[in-house]
Parts: C-alpha cells; sequence; structure tokens
C-alpha cells in the first residue's frame, strides 16, 4: 500500500464533506453504559512526539470545545485488534496468557522499528495522525501475528472489520457538529504536513481495552521487548 497515496484520499474526501457541514458524530463518546470491549496489541508514541500532538489539540480544542480530543496517556498506535471490542466481552472469557505466549512466539524474529508521524488526514468521524513506515517490518510483523492467531484455536477477530495496513493514530473524534467549521477546518490544514517526529518502537503492549483506549478503562496484560 502506498501510504501517503491512501491519507491523502481519505482527506480528500473527508475535508470535502467537512467543508460541506458533514460530520458523522460518535453517540457513544460520552455514553456511560458503553461496555464494549476487546484486546488490542498497540505501541505509544514517546513524550517529545506525543507532547508535539498535544499542542496541536490544545489549538483545535480552544476553537471546538465540544469534541473529543485524545489524552496524551490515550494516544496509541495500533499495532493489530486481536479481539475489537463488542458488547459483553470479558477477560474472564479468554486464558490472558496463552495471548501472551502466541504474541512472545510471532514476536521473536521481530526486532525494533521506525514511524514517522508527519500530518494529519481525516475521516468523516475523526482526525488522525499520519504514521510512516521505514520499511516493511510493521507489515511484516502484523502478518507473522495474522499466521499464528488463524492457526490457533484462540478466540480473535483479527480483519474481521478491516485489513489493517496503516500506521495512524487516532486523535480527535467528532461529538458534535463543529460551531465553525471551516473556521476550524483552516487550524487543522496548518497541521497536515506538520513533522510531529520520527521514534523507534521497541516496545509493544497487549491491553484490555474499551473502544477508545481510554485509561480509565484499560488493563496492560503484558509488555513484548523487541529485541536487535
Amino acid at each position: 500500500m502506498n501510504l501517503q497515496q491512501h491519507y491523502d484520499q481519505m482527506w480528500v474526501q473527508a475535508s470535502s464533506l467537512f467543508e460541506s457541514g458533514s460530520f458523522e458524530c460518535d453517540a457513544f463518546l460520552r455514553n456511560p453504559t458503553d461496555k464494549r470491549r476487546g484486546i488490542t496489541l498497540l505501541a505509544r508514541p514517546p513524550q517529545a512526539v506525543a507532547t508535539r500532538i498535544q499542542q496541536m489539540l490544545d489549538e483545535l480544542q480552544s476553537s471546538e470545545p465540544l469534541q473529543y480530543y485524545y489524552p496524551i496517556a490515550d494516544i496509541h498506535l495500533t499495532i493489530l485488534s486481536i479481539i475489537s471490542c463488542y458488547e459483553g466481552f470479558t477477560l474472564d472469557l479468554i486464558s490472558p496468557k496463552a495471548y501472551i505466549e502466541i504474541i512472545t512466539e510471532a514476536l521473536r524474529s521481530h526486532s525494533p522499528f521506525v514511524i514517522n508521524f508527519e500530518g494529519i488526514t481525516a475521516s468523516p468521524s475523526c482526525l488522525m495522525i499520519q504514521g510512516f513506515l521505514n520499511g516493511n517490518q510493521l507489515n511484516h510483523l502484523r502478518d507473522d501475528l495474522r499466521v499464528c492467531f488463524k492457526s490457533s484455536d484462540l478466540q480473535h477477530s483479527i480483519d474481521k472489520r478491516y485489513n489493517l495496513q496503516t500506521a495512524h493514530s487516532t486523535v480527535v473524534r467528532f461529538q458534535k457538529p463543529p460551531q465553525h467549521p471551516l473556521d476550524w477546518l483552516e487550524k487543522i490544514k496548518k497541521y497536515r504536513n506538520f513533522n510531529f517526529g520520527t521514534f523507534e518502537i521497541n516496545e509493544l503492549e497487549l491491553v484490555y481495552n474499551d473502544w477508545y483506549q481510554k485509561a480509565e478503562y484499560t488493563v496492560s496484560l503484558a509488555k513484548f521487548s523487541l529485541c536487535r
């Protein structure tokens, strides 16, 4: 996949909708009865990169405070959604140890890799940081995880929603139509090509999570070091 082309297509389609005042708003964001839960393998950007993202979010929030802006603690890069969130899923339905063992085996031959967070793109429902890969290491890692899980009898929903190939990080979700959409869009465009930073990913984390990866609902199950 050509990531730049993919992100550009997403931006063109979404920004056209925004200009016409069309936003997909998420009714579950502030719903305390939302019990959707799942398991995700993820990575987190370093503090310096997260701080640059936060500075952008602070500026956008000053203009449109009613949207949902991810706190620094919640910003992440999804490596692979092992069990996509659904109502009724709880940890006692699985053996976390079995998941940890199969992930450990799948990662055995994988070394750290580099991600560049540069620019933003969008969908009708959210804003995302564009992540770019230095080589194919992340794709190979994901493929090895897919093979291991699909050859096991463990519950999973890998690729059932979509085949994850990007390296983006969602940082804003729409709760209500913006009060001043065109003005806000101009502020967003300032960050279309902004370089948030390049970093090495040498640790992955398996978590039990809600749909939005909110820290208060996240349980860390294991951390995995990628060895050189």
